[in-house]
């Protein structure tokens, strides 16, 4: 799977998620920031999934209508939280997010809204 970390994501996700075979890019190595809009739409662009602690994203798609990719939400993880939630999300949920869905997760709660809700 194709997949774009948000520079809030820890670079070491970026090795586990390569480790275990996606694509990944993150952006934590971009010589700037280019905003939110510019990097959605870079997933977009590219068909990667975000992934991302920040919930502007799920505005800039949900009340803006901004093309996505999918977006994967963290909410409270520890680093090595965020590790095996997001191995997990995209083994059971890769197909919705790569349909377009957001999906929130967090320690004991999974929230997911697909592409036509």
């Amino acid at each position: 799977m194709k997949i774009l970390l948000d520079s809030c994501i820890s670079g070491t996700l970026r090795e586990r998620l390569t480790e275990d075979g996606h694509d990944v890019v993150w952006t934590g190595v971009w010589a700037e920031d280019p905003g939110d809009d510019e990097i959605l739409s870079f997933a977009y662009r590219e068909t990667r999934v975000l992934i991302t602690l920040d919930k502007d994203f799920g505005t800039l798609a949900m009340l803006h209508g901004k093309a996505h990719a999918g977006i994967l939400r963290l909410v409270n993880l520890s680093v090595s939280e965020q590790k095996l939630v997001c191995r997990q999300v995209l083994s059971q949920h890769g197909a919705e997010l790569l349909a377009g869905a957001i999906i929130t997760a967090e320690r004991e709660r999974l929230r997911i809204r697909l592409a036509d809700s």
